[in-house]
């Protein structure tokens, strides 16, 4: 029996019709469910104020929610009704889903968590916006394997040292908790939209030009958008996981999943890569069990910013606050040149030009540009935060201030403040032959292997006959690295523990 007669699900960061754990609960509670998605004009508005009109994020969002329509619609037709798909609003979401509710006069409305402080406040408005209504408000959890408090330390406090948390992780894994929502089997309860085709109820995914963004190919995107382009990565990289361990620091070789913006847009199951991945990681896979790691990396973060949300506008550790970080017309210059790919370390600025052209960077070189902008340039590191979440094409708040704040040192489990990444070595060990660097820096593309990482080292004769011109072609290093060095560490000294020595 159907605890509900109407009930509306709510997409939100989780673009699939597979294996999602509202949509199931939804439609099995109801005897009739509707769809939305709303293009939140809170969340839309401040990238058109920055002049982010051409963001590839809206992008493969609006090709995700067409593939989630179609596969929506089809769900329908084989339980015999049509126009069963997917409501898509332009507007205020905190607005738009208390006024759905209440004009398809449904009992329930259906959402997946997102822990991110905004969406906190946004759900805390409409829920009490339903209950004013007499309309309940079910959440579940869907974007992560364990959320919240689930995985917690004997003494019962949530984790801030990921190596006993990922060892309590997977003590408390089992298949249940990776067993996928069987949607399908409910799917006759989607229910048929109001209205003629065309009209309110039953129109087309809005088009970019429709909500104020630059219409962009979705060939440019780089990543297959939706469900349909998510199994497609997600097949192809369990083809070679078994070489994960071995492959996914170096950024010319196909080393990565790839997988992380469909993660952050849930157009992809995390119960189906983790169980795939920790099946594997039981029989032994070396390479199975890194990637592993790696989504319970994902994990933590998240439950970091669930129980820690100060993470957002502070240091996880309060002192690493007092550092005092560059600031002025010179910090702004080295921004600038950090941001454009003019630093004259050329694996950092190879990287940069990547997440520049391509709106996605390496997490290898995630981790080297950080710590470049932090301990080479002494900039806060929340200058970088921001600059990767109006560029990266699969920004996560957790993931990204979780990393922002490991190379910064500032974080949970964080690298200590004394280790400091050689860009030079750091270029020579994970992108030897320079393969990376030509392929984002071809004016740099006829130096020899020895020279392309650190040009400014090269001879005269080895410049002139690769046709680099330092100061002209290619800059000179904005910063020397022995230098910056010797001063990040007195600049951490604020921080510095008792008895602690460089090592």
């Amino acid at each position: 029996m159907n605890t509900y007669d109407k009930g509306l699900m709510w997409f939100r960061r989780d673009l699939r019709a597979e294996d999602n754990a509202a949509l199931y609960h939804a439609l099995k509670s109801c005897r009739q469910v509707w769809c939305v998605f709303v293009l939140d004009t809170e969340i839309l508005e401040p990238l058109l104020a920055r002049g982010l009109t051409a963001d590839r994020r809206v992008a493969f969002i609006r090709e995700s929610l067409v593939q989630l329509d179609a596969r929506l619609r089809a769900m329908g037709r084989e339980h015999g009704t049509e126009a069963t798909g997917l409501i898509v609003r332009h507007a205020r979401a905190r607005d738009a889903i208390p006024a759905l509710a209440r004009q398809l006069q449904v009992q329930a409305v259906f959402a997946n968590h997102d822990d991110e402080p905004a969406a906190h406040a946004r759900d805390a408005h409409v829920l009490g916006q339903l209950a004013h209504e007499g309309i309940m408000f079910h959440g579940h959890k869907d974007h992560v394997v364990f959320e919240r408090r689930e995985v917690l330390t004997q003494a019962g406090h949530a984790f801030g040292v990921f190596t006993p948390y990922k060892n309590a992780w997977l003590k408390q894994v089992d298949s249940f908790q990776l067993k996928p929502y069987p949607v399908a089997r409910y799917a006759a309860s989607l229910g048929a939209l109001p209205g003629p085709v065309g009209g309110e109820w039953n129109a087309p995914v809005p088009r970019l030009s429709d909500i104020d963004f630059e219409p962009i190919d979705p060939a440019q995107l780089k990543m297959a958008p939706g469900e349909k382009g998510a199994h497609q990565l997600f097949e192809d990289f369990v083809q070679r996981i078994d070489r994960y361990h071995e492959t996914r620091d170096y950024p010319a070789i196909k080393g990565p999943s790839y997988l992380s913006v469909h993660l952050r847009f849930g157009t992809l199951s995390i119960r189906q890569v983790a169980s795939v991945a920790y099946q594997m990681h039981l029989q032994g896979m070396a390479g199975a069990s890194t990637w592993l790691s790696e989504l319970i990396w994902r994990d933590f973060y998240h439950q970091i910013l669930a129980n820690f949300p100060h993470v957002v506008d502070k240091a996880f550790k309060p002192e690493y606050d007092h550092i005092r970080f560059e600031q002025g017309k010179h910090a702004k210059e080295l921004f600038a040149a950090w941001c454009e790919g003019r630093t004259g370390y050329p694996l950092v600025d190879a990287a940069m030009a990547q997440i520049n052209q391509t709106g996605y960077m390496h997490n290898r070189l995630r981790m080297v540009v950080a710590s470049f902008l932090v301990k080479d340039l002494g900039i806060h590191w929340r200058w970088g935060e921001a600059y990767f979440a109006d560029h990266l094409i699969d920004f996560d708040l957790a993931a990204n201030n979780g990393g922002w704040q490991w190379a910064s040192s500032s974080g949970c489990d964080a690298q200590p403040y004394f280790r400091i990444f050689n860009p030079v070595t750091q270029s020579e060990r994970f992108d030897p032959q320079g393969k990376f660097i030509r392929r984002y820096l071809p004016q740099l593309a006829n130096l020899p292997d020895a020279c392309i990482h650190a040009p400014w080292q090269a001879r005269e004769l080895e410049l002139v006959a690769a046709g680099v011109e330092l100061g002209k072609t290619y800059p000179h290093p904005v910063v020397d690295h022995a230098e910056a060095r010797e001063r990040t560490l007195l600049r951490y000294a604020v921080v510095k523990k008792p008895n602690a020595t460089p090592k």
